[in-house]
């Protein structure tokens, strides 16, 4: 509280940005925790940022009307304030600025944040995912794969977990003799098993090879990794930095493998750029996305110029060589960058998005991430700026993997469990730090922190609240659900993700989705057959007769239905205040912006009203509405469509 230096402020408007006329006028209060805004109107609207998701606070000239204040935080989203006096604008900037760069771990939310769980409700929170009973369900060969004790007490690598698979042949020597022959100590460890091929994935950092250096232990290693997948005789080295970079990392002692003394590999560059790069990039293509209304000129520039999606082709890319190596050349991969904790995460996880469907599910992605990404050592704090620090370490390495995800739900729309709103609250819990999952830079980090103690886990509040984030068009016996994802990767099937980078403005109702249609699609025949259920249980009970089979077959569906389909939900309108930012409105108001969806979808006779394949595409999933037009004919024709024109002359 002592770095606030005025709590409230009162006349300031909150600016439309998708139209700058209109604006609410109230009270501005800072917090520790949050800065929100309270209409002065009869609803009471607020707005709330959580100023752990903060990225810059800037003043803009002053004008007659007030000085302006612009708040974008991390998650894309953007407040444009007006406050009356220039002097309470510079002390709400500097006040917010200092809150949104904390210097110590302490000052961080998920410190503070109290959902009122008792400790042992949270010490059960922290055990719902366990990343070393993942790899008990990939069904790891015990006569050819173990857990080391090597790394007991983070002795050998401080940025590993302590259990870690190594083939059953490599000796504790080798072990050590590679984890010194390898950059931080990354010496090569499994992270993936196909049980289908016994291919593996394994990852590691950059060997220290410099021009001529060699490691008979480091030789050794891969060598027993070759031998643990008995149908191959050799094994893929994936080098996911462009050639040039890693050729440059000779010169420092660092480098690449040479195959000269690998005569077992057979090395392979992927070229996805380094953070700086990266981080240049989102920043242009954060500014397409806020473009109020761009020419096509303008926008598809600024796409290209960005070259935001290139990197996101180039991770892809990575991740499809890796799949297709071990499910269809059943040949184990070795992989890594410069640290490997970026680019390698990066690509082994959606290697593992593509070959395995469990991780294509709401908990197997948490379960992938937390193994992948936090027990291996990304570097949350560094790269998400969680505190004030080196700004050259900050880099968007999470965002470009849930992006992949995206792309690969765009292709294959039944093939996943979650939908979109499930990836972008990841998103925001990566950057809010209102959870403790996300802190720090290693698993011994986090033990040293005591984490599981003194903060909450993300993961049971993302579980309780799984039908929020469940595709209605997700089936587990479909054919995408199945196997192996192959996808395109040229460059037209690629899009720009405008649920992250052009956020809904407030005042704009917000953007309905086909899947949030089929929802409340889903949901309104839920309705309807619960009340016929009901009148025949009433009809059956005046008349005196047991109720009908279709009766029945009816509570039945609507049963399994409220089991599986997720309720519509609106906007941010419904979040709670503790989260990153909220904006709760009247009842009516709610309405108003989320209408309900009535479309004349009538299913075949006899089928069953959940079954979605009466009406729809059975790979794509998407319902085909076009064949099944409403009696009123041409009266339901867009007035704008080609159509209507062709006929009206």
């Amino acid at each position: 509280m002592e770095h606030i230096r005025t709590p409230k402020v009162e006349n300031v408007r909150l600016i439309d940005r998708a139209s700058p006329r209109k604006c609410s006028v109230g009270t501005l209060y800072l917090s520790s925790t949050h800065t929100i805004f309270v209409e002065n109107s009869d609803a009471r609207r607020e707005t709330w940022v959580l100023h752990s998701l903060v990225s810059t606070v800037e003043k803009l000239p002053t004008n007659p009307s007030g000085s302006p204040l612009v708040i974008r935080c991390k998650n894309f989203q953007v407040i444009h304030l007006l406050i009356p006096q220039e002097r309470e604008c510079l002390d709400v900037q500097a006040s917010v600025l200092r809150l949104s760069r904390p210097e110590r771990y302490v000052e961080l939310y998920c410190f503070s944040f109290n959902p009122n769980l008792n400790k042992e409700e949270r010490e059960k929170g922290w055990s719902l995912i366990d990343p070393r009973a993942e790899f008990s369900r990939m069904g790891i060969p015990s006569n050819l794969w173990h857990i080391t004790p090597a790394n007991s007490e983070y002795r050998v690598c401080d940025t590993y977990p302590s259990d870690l698979y190594v083939p059953k042949s490599a000796t504790p020597a080798v072990i050590v003799g590679s984890a010194k022959f390898r950059s931080r100590g990354r010496f090569p460890v499994l992270c993936y098993y196909h049980r289908d091929t016994s291919a593996s994935i394994c990852r590691s950092s950059q060997p220290l090879s410099g021009f001529s250096a060699r490691s008979l232990e480091d030789e050794q290693m891969l060598q027993a990794i070759m031998k643990s997948n008995p149908a191959s005789e050799f094994i893929y080295v994936v080098d996911t930095r462009p050639k040039l970079n890693a050729m440059a990392n000779r010169a420092a002692g660092k480098g690449y493998e040479n195959e000269d003394h690998y005569t077992n590999i057979k090395l392979q560059f992927i070229g996805i750029e380094n953070i700086h790069v990266m981080r240049n990039s989102q920043q242009k293509i954060t500014e397409v996305g806020e473009l109020r209304s761009p020419s096509m000129t303008d926008f598809l520039w600024g796409l290209e110029n960005s070259g935001w999606l290139k990197h996101i082709k180039a991770v892809l890319d990575a991740g499809v060589f890796i799949a297709r190596a071990v499910a269809e050349e059943g040949v184990s991969v070795l992989v890594h960058c410069s640290d490997g904790w970026d680019r390698t995460a990066q690509a082994c996880s959606v290697a593992s998005v593509l070959l395995d469907p469990y991780y294509r599910t709401i908990r197997g992605l948490m379960v992938l991430i937390e193994k992948d990404w936090v027990s291996f050592g990304h570097k949350f704090s560094h790269r998400y700026g969680h505190l004030e620090g080196d700004p050259k370490e900050v880099s968007p390495v999470m965002d470009q993997f849930l992006e992949c995800i995206w792309q690969l739900m765009e292709q294959f729309p039944c093939a996943f469990e979650f939908n979109e709103r499930f990836l972008l609250q990841l998103h925001t819990h990566v950057y809010s730090c209102q959870y403790g999952n996300f802190l720090c830079n290693s698993e011994k980090e986090r033990r040293d922190m005591r984490l599981r103690e003194r903060t909450q886990c993300l993961w049971p509040h993302l579980w309780e609240n799984r039908a929020e984030y469940t595709n209605p068009l997700y089936r587990a016996d479909h054919s995408q659900t199945q196997g192996v994802l192959r996808p395109q990767t040229s460059p037209y099937c690629f899009k720009f993700w405008k649920g992250m980078y052009n956020r809904t403005e407030r005042g704009v109702p917000p953007h309905q989705s086909p899947a949030d249609c089929l929802a409340a699609v889903r949901e309104e025949t839920q309705q309807l057959e619960e009340e016929l259920s009901s009148h025949q249980e009433r009809l059956a009970i005046l008349t005196g007769t047991m109720p009908t089979a279709r009766c029945t077959g009816a509570s039945r569906a609507t049963e399994r239905a409220h089991r599986q389909t997720p309720p519509t939900r609106g906007d941010e309108v419904d979040a709670l205040p503790q989260d990153f930012l909220t904006c709760t409105s009247s009842t009516s108001e709610v309405k108003r912006h989320n209408p309900s969806f009535t479309l004349p979808l009538v299913p075949p006779k006899g089928s069953d009203p959940d079954d979605l394949s009466a009406c729809s595409d059975l790979e794509s999933g998407v319902a085909d509405l076009s064949s099944r037009s409403s009696s009123a004919g041409d009266d339901c024709k867009d007035p704008d469509s080609d159509e209507a024109a062709s006929t009206t002359a």
